[in-house]
């Protein structure tokens, strides 16, 4: 786990080759065995292959989400907000499972946040994104990762720029 912790960035840049179905089966599995608060799995996921819902998506919010255009799939990480108080972190936990598991597979990722996000100045990321795919109004959007064939390479963070000044033991002081 640590290897790929190591050599995980974020791509934003994806080839035109497609992604196997058995690796797209084992993507699904990953979202779909991801840990929640309680065991109650309040996430949802909409696979997004449709090139023209991608466009879509990738005009989401903005700025940060361009790269969606592009990826071979798109996976919207939501959940159903009336289940969980901590639906948010189960999302977020539900998505780095996703993407490590992309990694393993030799796909690139990149997460675009949804929530808290604008569109534009009268609308919200979120309700824009709810709109698009039809969601009703309890389930609500936190992410969505743009996953593919990576099209560039990206240098491991070297462990010398790590931040370890965050660590603290014990105490903060």
């Amino acid at each position: 786990m640590i290897g790929l912790l190591r050599k995980r960035r974020s791509i934003r840049k994806f080839t035109s080759e497609k992604i196997a179905p058995e690796s797209i089966d084992t993507l699904i599995e990953a979202a779909l065995r991801s840990p929640s608060s309680r065991g109650i799995n309040p996430w949802e996921f909409i696979l997004v292959d449709d090139p023209e819902i991608l466009l879509k998506l990738s005009k989401a919010k903005q700025h940060g989400s361009e790269f969606l255009k592009n990826a071979h799939l798109g996976i919207v990480i939501c959940a159903d907000s009336t289940k969980s108080d901590v639906w948010i972190e189960d999302c977020s936990i539900a998505a780095i499972i996703i993407q490590l598991t992309a990694l393993s597979l030799g796909l690139g990722s990149c997460w675009a946040q949804i929530r808290n996000r604008q569109h534009v100045y009268e609308k919200s990321a979120e309700t824009y994104v709810q709109e698009l795919l039809g969601l009703p109004e309890q389930i609500k959007v936190v992410s969505i990762l743009g996953i593919g064939h990576p099209a560039e390479k990206k240098s491991p963070v070297s462990s010398d720029k790590l931040q370890h000044d965050k660590i603290r033991y014990n105490r903060w002081v």
